[in-house]
């Protein structure tokens, strides 16, 4: 049974579709935004007894430490939500992340259970980068020009659920920072070209690493006609990479990394895929988040390890591997700013309105949306 709706947001149709609204955090009233933290930390822990396993909080990778002490479960967007799918019991899934996380979790998780973003303007700039007017708009223009049952779409999992779903009505897949080779040479067995989105990188340099050749990819700018290609170029690329990046990875060089290592000389860079490919190629090692983690963790003692990705997991990995120097690659550190928008007050706000039987900010996605995503996540899940 649904709990009556809280009112500290608003909506804003842009549109009829569901998939176009906007949503905006009205601000907070000032005994959260006033109180200390730790006040807050006090009231966050007499929330949580009391909603005891009927609430389950997780709290992504990047997610600033006085959140992440309170999350039931850490990790990268699509294990907290299968984790989330797995705690049945729960009937409050609080996702500390991002918009399109929330909505994972919603398409995973069952009908008895609601899925809540503690900050509505929490939101993803690169999954923003795609929206499913361009995407969709982009897929009839290529039906122009090439055999579009060659053409096999793929999202990476930092997209809507709008997007995923598309790939699942159109044969294609989602994949994650962890599988995407899995994926794409799948993909290659189904057709002979691949729509890559929302992240140029992760697609570039997949690719590469499957032994393609940065002349067989071509940008898609989804404000230009045909992608700013000729229509030569179209047909003859095997990667169309969709004109998008992650505002964090983007940051990272090849020239931060040879600074890195006229300093230390014997220090192991370690850089995410969704970084830029000149970056990638200067790295000693590439990976996922766990990725990361696994390979700090393994690290010698005594290692000085240069990471590029967000600043609040290198600092956490720096604190919990104190025989090792972990840093970060690129020396003007700069947070996930929506990522960050999740923080102590909106957590308190969030849990003391589920305690009082209100259910704000609720992430629900529509049934025939959930429905196709879940086909491009089972693809993905039967590929890998």
């Amino acid at each position: 049974m649904s709990l009556p709706s809280a009112n500290r947001f608003s909506t804003l149709a842009k549109s009829g579709e569901p998939d176009h609204m906007l949503r905006l955090q009205l601000p907070l009233p000032e005994r959260y935004t006033d109180a200390s933290d730790e006040e807050l930390e006090s009231r966050i822990a007499a929330a949580k007894e009391t909603l005891g396993e009927r609430l389950f909080i997780l709290g992504h990778h990047y997610q600033r430490d006085e959140i992440i002490q309170f999350a039931d479960a850490r990790g990268d967007s699509y294990r907290l939500s299968v984790l989330a799918q797995e705690r049945p019991q729960a009937e409050y899934i609080v996702f500390c992340g991002v918009h399109f996380m929330a909505e994972s979790a919603d398409i995973l998780t069952g009908e008895h259970q609601q899925v809540i973003l503690p900050d509505l303007n929490a939101g993803c700039s690169m999954a923003d980068m795609a929206d499913i007017d361009q995407v969709e708009e982009a897929w009839e223009q290529l039906e122009q020009v090439i055999d579009i049952e060659r053409l096999v779409p793929i999202t990476y999992m930092n997209s809507s659920a709008a997007l995923k779903a598309f790939v699942g009505r159109h044969g294609g897949a989602v994949c994650t920072s962890t599988n995407a080779r899995a994926v794409l040479e799948w993909a290659f067995t189904q057709g002979d070209k691949v729509l890559f989105f929302p992240d140029q990188h992760l697609g570039r340099n997949t690719g590469v690493a499957m032994g393609f050749g940065l002349d067989e990819m071509q940008l898609w700018n989804p404000r230009l006609d045909l992608g700013g290609l000729t229509e030569a170029e179209a047909k003859e690329a095997k990667f169309l990479l969709w004109k998008g990046h992650c505002s964090i990875h983007q940051r990272f060089s090849a020239e931060q990394v040879a600074e890195f290592r006229a300093e230390h000389p014997d220090g192991l860079v370690v850089i995410h895929p969704e970084a830029p490919h000149d970056a990638i190629r200067a790295a000693d090692e590439v990976g996922s988040t766990d990725f990361i983690i696994k390979t700090v963790e393994a690290a010698a003692p005594g290692t000085v390890i240069a990471i590029g990705t967000e600043i609040h997991l290198v600092n956490r990995l720096a604190a919990e591997y104190p025989d090792k120097t972990v840093v970060s690659l690129d020396p003007l550190i700069c947070p996930c700013s929506t990522m960050n928008r999740i923080d102590l007050p909106h957590l308190t706000w969030i849990l003391e309105e589920l305690v009082a039987a209100r259910v704000p900010n609720r992430i629900s996605v529509d049934h025939g949306t959930a429905a196709w995503a879940r086909v491009a996540l089972q693809r993905m899940l039967d590929i890998t």
